[in-house]
């Protein structure tokens, strides 16, 4: 791959801009600046590179955790409050990365994005089954009655079937952990409601076999590696 196309596939922008860039001699790699955007590059192993002093790897397709803080939107066009990408450097959006399904502006935790379809696909359809695993912190105290309705399944409104949980174990008084294989609009919330209680806080720590890394700071992203993508794919 000459390195014109490889600033280019890694979202530095047109490119024309990624051939000035290389020319200005914005671009090293192993240390020496290269000004030649049609000079090739070898993708085995993926090469590191430094843009503007910053070091990045070459990634075919981007798979990303972020932990989401509060108070942001899962949109590129937000309508209320600032869009989860605004915590991403701008080259994964120029790239194309989508959010892996939505959180609420106010839910936190783990968040998966990427460009890759299928990727995308396979976590958000509901005939793949992925369970979502979420701690939610409800006004009123728990008691067995409502576990036992969000496991055998409770009527949303609007909907012709019941939504049952996966799993629904209480780890104190005013906490729920619930396990979801759908992603409704809602779901948890209406769901928790449906119960008889209230959802205050609401956060998801895992998907699949992936749970969100306590190492990973509130509104901190990390690339997802292969031991990470084949813990997702653990049910």
């Amino acid at each position: 791959m000459d390195l014109e196309t490889l600033l280019f596939s890694q979202g530095f922008g047109s490119r024309r801009q990624c051939r000035g860039m290389i020319a200005e001699g914005r671009l090293s790699i192993g240390g020496e600046a290269r000004t030649d955007p049609h000079a090739d590059i070898p993708l085995t192993p993926p090469p590191e590179f430094d843009v503007d002093g910053a070091r990045w790897m070459y990634r075919e397709k981007a798979y990303i955790a972020l932990n989401k803080p509060a108070g942001y939107e899962c949109s590129r066009d937000p309508q209320h409050h600032l869009s989860v990408f605004h915590l991403l450097p701008p080259q994964l959006a120029e790239r194309g990365v989508q959010s892996v399904g939505r959180l609420d502006q106010d839910t936190t935790g783990l968040l998966l994005l990427s460009d890759d379809g299928a990727f995308v696909h396979t976590y958000t359809s509901p005939k793949k089954k992925v369970p979502k695993v979420y701690l939610a912190t409800v006004r009123h105290p728990l008691d067995d009655a409502q576990l036992a309705k969000l496991r055998d399944g409770v009527l949303l409104h609007g909907e012709s079937k019941p939504s049952a949980a996966l799993a629904a174990e209480r780890r104190d008084d005013h906490s729920l952990e619930l396990t979801v294989l759908e992603g409704k609009y809602h779901q948890v919330k209406r769901m928790v409601a449906a119960a008889g209680n209230r959802v205050e806080k609401l956060h998801r720590e895992r998907m699949g076999g992936y749970a969100l890394p306590d190492s990973l700071a509130e509104g901190a992203w990390r690339w997802l590696d292969e031991a990470d993508l084949a813990a997702l794919r653990e049910k």
